[in-house]
């Protein structure tokens, strides 16, 4: 019996009599090339089972994976040892689940550093491909690949965004033993899962600030990645490895007639969410905006919807909020949060500060996040450019004025403040309207700063 590797699976052909396939891992027979396949992923549990099984067969020949001796020393905090130990305790499988600015990325060198494996890993944009391959060559003396911004250049230590994982896996799949994937928890939900299991590493690690609760995508993240194997959150590291911070909630008020609006357009969504809520009590977001968007009535309350988050992104309080805390700290290094990039331009057309967003190219971004560094800028605003992983340099106060998508877009906007400096206690302002929808949303953003139970240094 033969085993190859054919774009992002693995074939199976000539098995010997009495070998019964259907009770391989992942196994199924595809009519079309009269021989078993399975995914890529699956291939360390096959030959596994394959060997349990004392079966003979002609293993898949590895491409050459030379990894030099290029590696400088990385120096780990004591929790950073501690995740790497437990990563490495459960087979060098699993996520790490730490805040944002608590150095997710050196963990990852230092994996890549100790493991010597062929690596590939995973970022979500642009923006961290670039800052990722500048990472690794501070301590890597050889070339870094790039998957990604128009570049094909494969190493054995490559750098590739989900978009281009997504593409090239097939020809990509069979060439690494270790897949590190940035922002592992945009994985689990359906939406490129197959660019992971086109890849036949074994050893996995995920990285993520919020791993994901929910059953479901907890499980599939745990057969692609592996399970949660260590996990901290902000207020765990808060005052000693992460700057301290006071986090103040300010409640605002709707002028009457921005009430009147909210109100008319809150009646229209709450009628038909709260009936869709009652018929299918346990149903995401997502299968009510797919129900809606099948009827008259439903397609005006999702449009009810964004009119009332259109409404409450930057209301008239929120405008003289602003106003008053950007006065307040005007000797400080400020970033301003928003739920979208409209807002964020009326900000700073505003107040004649610097918008960052997905529209500002990487050379302007990078001269930008030069001069807030240096303190030419002391404000920036953005919606979500700011959110992820996007090395930015320290600041000590900062304004959400708006946000979208809960718990884990708070904990690393949050984290954009941490970085610990001598006598530094950060400030975190939230603006929230009473009596709307953001109070119950700003409540269970909250959650992901509070410290684990069960954490342990």
């Amino acid at each position: 019996m033969k085993l190859r590797f054919d774009r992002g699976t693995i074939v199976l052909t000539d098995p010997p009599e009495g070998l019964n396939l259907a009770e391989a891992p992942g196994v199924l027979w595809d009519p079309r090339v009269r021989a078993h396949r399975t995914p890529a992923s699956r291939y360390p549990a096959l030959k596994r089972w394959l060997l349990e099984g004392g079966a003979r067969f002609q293993d898949i020949t590895p491409p050459p994976r030379s990894m030099q001796e290029a590696w400088a020393d990385i120096d780990l905090r004591p929790y950073q040892e501690a995740a790497l130990s437990a990563w490495e305790l459960a087979h060098r499988r699993g996520v790490v689940a730490l805040p944002t600015g608590s150095g997710k990325t050196r963990l990852a060198l230092a994996a890549m550093q100790r493991t010597r494996l062929a690596a590939l890993c995973l970022v979500p944009t642009r923006v961290l491909l670039d800052q990722w391959s500048r990472e690794i060559s501070a301590v890597y003396r050889s070339p870094v690949g790039c998957y990604g911004d128009g570049v094909r250049q494969l190493t054995p230590l490559t750098v590739a965004t989900f978009e281009s994982a997504y593409r090239h896996m097939d020809q990509l799949g069979d060439r690494f033993d270790l897949l590190i994937v940035d922002e592992v928890h945009h994985f689990g939900g359906g939406l490129r899962d197959e660019a992971l299991e086109m890849a036949m590493a074994d050893a996995r690690l995920g990285l993520t600030a919020t791993p994901p609760r929910g059953a479901g995508a907890a499980a599939r993240l745990a057969e692609l990645v592996g399970p949660t194997v260590f996990e901290l959150a902000v207020g765990d590291l808060a005052g000693g490895f992460l700057a301290s911070f006071d986090a103040i909630t300010l409640y605002l008020d709707l002028s009457p007639e921005e009430r009147s609006a909210y109100t008319s357009l809150s009646g229209v969504f709450t009628g038909a969410y709260g009936e869709f809520r009652r018929a299918a009590p346990d149903a995401s977001w997502t299968d009510f905006s797919q129900h809606a968007a099948r009827t008259p009535e439903g397609r005006r309350a999702l449009a009810a919807w964004r009119q009332m988050r259109r409404l409450l992104a930057f209301t008239d309080a929120k405008r003289r909020a602003l106003q008053s805390l950007l006065e307040r700290h005007r000797s400080s290094r400020m970033l301003i949060f928003t739920a979208d990039n409209d807002t964020a331009y009326a900000i700073a057309r505003e107040h004649l500060v610097m918008p960052l967003t997905c529209d500002i190219g990487r050379q302007e971004r990078d001269d930008v996040l030069e001069r807030f560094r240096r303190g030419d800028i002391r404000t920036l605003v953005s919606a979500r450019v700011l959110n992820e992983g996007l090395d930015v340099p320290d600041a000590d106060a900062a304004v959400v004025v708006g946000g979208a998508l809960g718990e884990r877009e708070h904990v690393q906007r949050v984290g954009r403040l941490l970085r610990p400096g001598e006598g530094k206690r950060a400030v975190v302002y939230e603006l929230v309207t009473r009596h709307t929808i953001e109070v119950g949303q700003a409540r269970r953003r909250r959650l992901g700063l509070v410290a684990r139970p069960s954490a342990q240094l």
